[in-house]
């Protein structure tokens, strides 16, 4: 079966938008690696560092490892531009100030594509989604048309409307995939530079790097001619 559209790649830069250390690599980062492999610009922008995320590890200790352990991770895929914004770990709120972060940094980086981690209620396998992964989801999805609008938020930036696509990794509603043959190695080298965060996964089946991604890759890859992928739901503006 073969159900699943290619991403269109008729783009120069992207901006990966996510609450978490570690979002992007559980899924995105293969493509990722692809895109920077064809000479496409693409940053990160953390919203948190991921401070409440290790049990046994306090935030002001877990914070600067974790951000120390995204910028090692993206490197591997390409990425040099690393930004983190500072709300909260575990608490972020939708709201004014998450949305005008958000423009400003898409401002900063006048991107035509925008990559996130799922915003609905549940993954594809039903579970339910966390609030800061639906927070910043739909905060990202808004801020595509604050940063176009100058009289929004004139106090980050001037304005940016040439946001095409927004990528949305990890949705139950993904339609287009990546071919990710090429790059899945460095895709788990990247999920695997999050050392001490897999660590405090103990015995989850997250805490398997190459399993859990080679997994992914392979039952995407059934739905897309058979080669290992990473799927995408795809927003046009």
């Amino acid at each position: 079966m073969t159900d699943l559209t290619p991403v269109p790649e008729d783009w120069t830069r992207a901006l990966g938008i996510v609450a978490h250390p570690d979002d992007l690599e559980y899924g995105g980062a293969g493509a990722v690696a692809r895109w920077t492999a064809q000479g496409k610009w693409v940053g990160y922008v953390m919203v948190s560092r991921g401070e409440a995320g290790i049990a046994g590890l306090s935030p002001a200790e877990c914070a600067p490892l974790r951000s120390v352990e995204q910028v090692a991770s993206a490197r591997l895929v390409g990425v040099d531009t690393v930004e983190f914004l500072d709300h909260p770990d575990g608490i972020i709120e939708y709201g004014v100030p998450l949305r005008r972060d958000i423009t400003a940094a898409i401002r900063r980086h006048r991107p035509e594509v925008l990559i996130t981690l799922n915003h609905r209620t549940s993954w594809p396998f039903g579970n339910r989604n966390s609030p800061d992964h639906r927070n910043v989801g739909e905060a990202v999805l808004d801020a595509v048309g604050d940063a176009g609008n100058e009289w929004i938020f004139p106090e980050a930036g001037p304005a940016w409307g040439g946001v095409r696509t927004v990528l949305v990794a990890g949705s139950p509603e993904a339609r287009h995939a990546v071919d990710i043959s090429a790059t899945l190695d460095v895709a788990v080298a990247s999920l695997r530079a999050h050392a001490a965060y897999l660590r405090g996964l103990a015995d989850s089946p997250l805490a398997d790097a190459d399993g859990f991604l080679r997994g992914m890759a392979e039952r995407t890859g059934e739905r897309f001619g058979g080669v290992p992928a990473t799927s995408f739901e795809l927003i046009a503006f």
